[in-house]
């Protein structure tokens, strides 16, 4: 199998993404603050679109963007 050479760079980024990140400060009332909206705005694309393949994926991404911005609170603070 042939590995390659990762950056330094890369390497802390993988060490970060793959590291638990207690919460610290104010940051679980940010985190419930960013679910309640998300969770929301997921009920008005449910609310004000037809169950449809596009509807599905809709609500993953805002999943995955709820997520990823709990991330980046996480992560990056």
């Amino acid at each position: 199998m042939d590995t390659y050479e990762v950056s330094d760079e890369l390497s802390e980024k993988i060490e970060n993404w793959f590291t638990y990140h207690p919460p610290k400060g104010d940051q679980p009332e940010r985190y419930e603050l960013i679910r309640e909206h998300g969770k929301d705005f997921a009920q008005t694309i449910a609310n004000l679109t037809p169950g449809s393949p596009e509807q599905t994926l809709a609500l993953r991404h805002l999943e995955q963007a709820v997520m990823y911005a709990n991330a980046a609170i996480a992560r990056n603070e």
